[in-house]
């Protein structure tokens, strides 16, 4: 694999924070970051938010914590074999969902159908941001995690760049691609729920090994590899070693594609990349082949199951009536939301509320507020 150590971004090329703060003796800020973002209530709170399946399913299963450590553990692979900045990539991996909502997509989009009612909108990535730059208090010098621009910057565009004159924007180079240990992310997530919601998916029996290996050839082609090498392994077993197998070559294929883009694209250093029409992390035509291939099976089989469906129906209609209380009740929520709703909007302070519940958290203010209504 080549290296694209000239691409790295430095620490020392680091836009810094908005509050200045003195170096730490012994970590860089993107280490400072990370730390930071891993000891906040967001973060704490990912571990009962809703990665596909609900907690009612199983113990095993995902959830938006694990899946993160998950997305974090394939970032730093591939932004160490290109000699990227592997803090950075971390501290990124790290923050990049922590501002989903209760309930995963379908929690963002009742969030969402319920702010266009002010012509506004919910988006989780803009709403992690304000997590981390406003909701987070642990110090007494300012107001959020303080992080570097960079993080905050991959807040917002790790998944898609941003449309210059968005409101709110303008100081993260609307105009610009974000550094390469940004534009990995989104890909290295797609790569752990590609893999992880097929795991979870096959243990909640909602498609079998036959279905599998008729929609995905690669799949059937490692499948019938394994049983000639190991005949009378079990099935599970068998999935699994597929499944790692898959990971490996996709892992490897986000490595190939992104060297291949950056060799075309004749970038030399971080400023290159910035400047570039098109992002440059991406596969190689046969692994986004087979990345898109699963995740067509997912959202047959899995995503729109009738058990999946009736969960999303479930879950939009008590956020739903819930936001609709809170509008009509305010004085329902807790006391700092009750003040912030004297200077911002309400619908804006109930959203900031809703989105930072977790599904257990959001069912209990469910039954003790709109059970007898």
């Amino acid at each position: 694999m080549s290296s694209l150590a000239g691409l790295r971004f430095s620490v020392e090329r680091s836009l810094g924070r908005r509050y200045p703060e003195p170096r730490h003796s012994y970590r860089c800020e993107f280490q400072r970051d990370r730390d930071r973002i891993i000891h906040s209530r967001a973060f704490r709170r990912l571990e009962n938010k809703t990665q596909v399946f609900t907690s009612g399913y199983s113990d095993h299963f995902r959830n938006r914590l694990t899946h993160t450590i998950e997305v974090t553990q394939i970032a730093r692979t591939v932004a160490s074999v290109l000699e990227l900045n592997e803090e950075l990539t971390e501290a990124l991996a790290l923050v990049h969902d922590v501002g989903h909502p209760p309930f995963a997509h379908a929690g963002e989009e009742e969030l969402n159908r319920q702010m266009q009612r002010f012509g506004e909108s919910f988006n989780h990535n803009f709403h992690g941001l304000r997590v981390v730059d406003q909701f987070e208090h642990r110090y007494v010098r300012f107001t959020g995690l303080n992080l570097t621009f960079e993080v905050r910057e991959g807040i917002l565009k790790h998944s898609r760049d941003l449309t210059p004159g968005t409101p709110g924007t303008d100081e993260y180079l609307p105009d610009r691609r974000p550094p390469l240990e940004a534009q990995l992310i989104d890909l290295a997530d797609e790569i752990a729920y590609n893999t992880a919601d097929l795991d979870d998916g096959y243990s909640a029996r909602m498609f079998s090994i036959s279905d599998l290996r008729h929609d995905v050839p690669q799949f059937d082609r490692r499948y019938d590899e394994l049983e000639g090498q190991f005949p009378g392994a079990p099935e599970r077993v068998l999935f699994q070693e597929v499944i790692r197998g898959i990971v490996d070559t996709l892992v490897s294929g986000l490595i190939a594609g992104t060297v291949t883009a950056a060799e075309l694209a004749c970038v030399r250093d971080v400023e290159d990349v910035r400047a570039c029409r098109n992002r440059l992390s991406g596969f190689t035509a046969e692994t986004r082949a087979l990345a898109d291939q699963l995740r067509a099976f997912l959202h047959k089989n899995v995503y729109f199951s009738e058990p999946l469906v009736d969960d999303r129906r479930r879950s939009m209609a008590m956020i739903a009536e819930l936001f609709e209380f809170y509008l009509n009740h305010p004085s329902a929520l807790p006391e700092n939301y009750i003040e912030a709703a004297e200077t911002d909007a309400l619908h804006r302070v109930v959203c900031d509320y809703i989105a930072g519940m977790t599904d257990g958290f959001l069912e209990r203010c469910y039954r003790e507020l709109l059970s007898n209504v």
